[in-house]
């Protein structure tokens, strides 16, 4: 919020936002949406709303006439054409056909409709009365368009064509299949493509867009367009505009804005916004975009590579440059991240350091191509993997759709017929008792990778389900014999709110007492077998170290030093030549002798004895069993105080 700039003030809509557009002398932005149909001017001078007006029916697209706000017609899907002047609501007729686009001749004065019908209709604004109609070949009509240069009125088609008229002579003077050239080697489309979108650009060039997201852009003395743009989402083109500064065109359909070079066709840059785009407006001579959403809010977004600030809103130039003196770490979209570890499996280690390679965090960051090229050289035959296991997902999605037998999973099969098993028992108790099912385990998707992914193998012999499973089998059996016992006190009609077991609570405490040493038992044994089975490791290891052969190694012995053995003999006899006084000064320098004066005067020397390592030995396996009686112990007065607790609660 703290970094949002608000430049007009409540830029938007009650629900949705359908058409936008801006007056030619740049003063004013108009837009129509619902709901309620409405129309809202804003004053870009004063950077609010000026005026509000409700409409009795949707609007389908409007025009301004005049410079300002002052003449406005609306088409309106109940077939009306409204017109609107300064004050407000001027007058009102109606088309004989659902109207779909409208186009202003400026010398004749004449509306050209086109809409659900093979004829355009003609509204003379200055005579007040209907024309002569133009019949066309199409079945119905969606867009149309007049040249500003030489005012040549094009149609497109629901059949995929654009038709051509010329308003003097109201004849036919061009036809394009638009539709048959929209189909290239790389596109891949569905049905026919009906033209969505339609916009001339000065006196020879012509942009069409289709109605499976095609962009196709025509010189009129030719028949064949100059290039062939694919937005590659299969939607309708909604929008067309030319930017000329950077011979740019921007082509938005409801999921995304591109833009693009005229000439080439290589992309610029291209934009998602977070909702449906309805229409998009270029505000004239600047970077300035404005687009009406699915949404209540009307998004603006300025690109000053596109041209410079309106001079409403000149602060943005400002704003842009203080962001670029401090500029942020870019993430690049066409760039594949990669690791020290990938690219050694890759083998392109060598690229480290070079202009290939940018370092980002704990890798680099990689052209995509080439990550794609390396990966293949690397696995040639990855694709081919790929390939066969989507394949094998597909079939066994569609093996899900039938009627399935109950098949134990690959993984876990143990624990899933033990889940299996405890639904089937509670389920039954649940439906003598008529309460709600709960949902399964094993249906659970946050689960599922559990019974699918080998790594999540419950491991049998690992020492830490061998010590738990004791513990585990004594609860799930508890569980089945409390489930037997309220089945008989249902069937017999006996069951009782204090004890629900049918038990005394002395039996329950003996019953529990019981079960504790039985699992104490339980762990001791296991304890024993793993300190067994480490024995025999330890022995395996030592026979191999016996068995190995070990090669004779020769070292180089530097000057000045001197060669002691591995028993230490030489040290033992330098030490036996030294006299006494050394030697208790070096045993008092290691700790194992402590010299101190007494009061009298006299020497006093306090020893430690070097113990056996039998003695060793006894100590560490008392200090290790005392261990042991002390976890089981905090683990049986654990579970009394858990048990104690849950006939409480109970």
């Amino acid at each position: 919020i703290r970094r949002r700039i608000e430049l007009i003030q409540d830029f938007e809509m009650p629900t949705i936002s359908t058409k936008i557009k801006v007056s030619r002398d740049g003063q004013y932005i108009m837009a129509v949406g619902t709901y309620k149909p409405r129309v809202r001017c804003f004053d870009t001078y004063q950077l609010s709303q000026k005026f509000e007006r409700c409409l009795d029916s949707e609007v389908v697209t409007f025009e301004i006439l005049s410079d300002d706000y002052s003449k406005i017609v609306f088409l309106q899907c109940g077939r009306f054409v409204e017109f609107h002047s300064q004050h407000g609501h001027y007058y009102k007729t109606r088309i004989p056909k659902f109207g779909r686009d409208f186009s202003y001749h400026y010398p004749s004065c004449d509306l050209y409709f086109v809409g659900a019908s093979s004829e355009v209709y003609r509204l003379n604004l200055e005579q007040g009365r209907f024309l002569n109609s133009l019949q066309t070949e199409a079945s119905e009509s969606n867009v149309c368009d007049i040249n500003p240069v030489h005012f040549l009125f094009a149609m497109g088609t629901a059949e995929g064509k654009v038709e051509c008229w010329d308003p003097r002579t109201r004849n036919r003077v061009g036809l394009l299949d638009c539709a048959l050239s929209s189909v290239t080697a790389d596109t891949e489309i569905e049905g026919l493509p009906s033209i969505s979108a339609l916009k001339f650009d000065g006196a020879l060039n012509m942009a069409v867009g289709t109605s499976t997201g095609q962009v196709l852009l025509y010189d009129l003395r030719s028949s064949n367009p100059l290039i062939v743009k694919d937005h590659h989402y299969g939607l309708p083109i909604k929008s067309i505009q030319f930017q000329n500064q950077l011979d740019l065109i921007i082509s938005a359909d409801s999921r995304i804005i591109k833009m693009w070079n005229k000439d080439t066709g290589k992309m610029f840059t291209s934009m998602e916004p977070e909702h449906d785009i309805n229409d998009v407006c270029l505000y004239p001579n600047s970077g300035m975009l404005m687009t009406a959403n699915e949404a209540p809010k009307m998004n603006i977004y300025y690109i000053p590579v596109l041209g410079p600030a309106p001079k409403w809103c000149s602060f943005l130039d400002s704003l842009t440059e203080e962001l670029e003196e401090n500029p942020e770490s870019t993430v690049y979209d066409d760039y594949k991240f990669v690791t020290r570890k990938d690219l050694e499996n890759l083998g392109l280690a060598h690229l480290i350091g070079s202009s290939l390679l940018r370092a980002y965090m704990h890798g680099f960051f990689m052209d995509i191509r080439l990550y794609h090229k390396a990966k293949m050289m690397a696995n040639p035959f990855a694709y081919e993997e790929y390939r066969r296991e989507k394949i094998r997902q597909k079939i066994e999605e569609t093996r899900a759709q039938r009627v399935q037998l109950k098949k134990l999973p690959k993984v876990n099969k143990e624990l899933a017929l033990k889940l299996i098993e405890e639904e089937g028992e509670e389920e039954q108790f649940r439906k003598k008792r008529k309460q709600k099912n709960l949902p399964s385990l094993l249906k659970d998707d946050r689960f599922k990778v559990m019974f699918e992914n080998p790594d999540f193998q419950v491991d049998e012999q690992s020492e830490e389900f061998r010590l738990l499973n004791p513990l585990v089998s004594k609860i799930s059996e508890k569980r089945k014999r409390k489930l037997k016992i309220l089945e008989e006190l249902e069937a017999q009609g006996q069951e009782e709110e204090e004890e629900p077991e049918g038990k005394a609570s002395d039996a329950e405490s003996s019953e529990s007492s019981d079960d504790e040493k039985g699992w104490v038992e339980e762990v001791r044994k296991q304890r024993k077998l793993l300190r067994q089975e480490e024995k025999l490791k330890r022995q395996e290891r030592l026979k191999e170290d016996q068995q190995t052969l070990l090669k004779p190694q020769f070292f180089e012995i530097k000057e000045g030093e001197e060669f002691r053995s591995f028993k230490d003999s030489a040290k033992k006899q330098k030490l036996m030549k030294k006299t006494l006084e050394d030697r208790l000064k070096l045993e008092e320098k290691l700790g194992t002798l402590n010299v101190s004066d007494t009061t009298v005067g006299s020497k006093q020397a306090t020893f430690k004895l070097k113990k056996s390592e039998q003695q060793r030995k006894q100590q560490e396996a008392e200090k290790r069993h005392r261990q042991e009686r002390k976890t089981l112990r905090r683990s049986a007065s654990h579970l009394k105080s858990r048990r104690g607790r849950g006939r409480l609660f109970h």
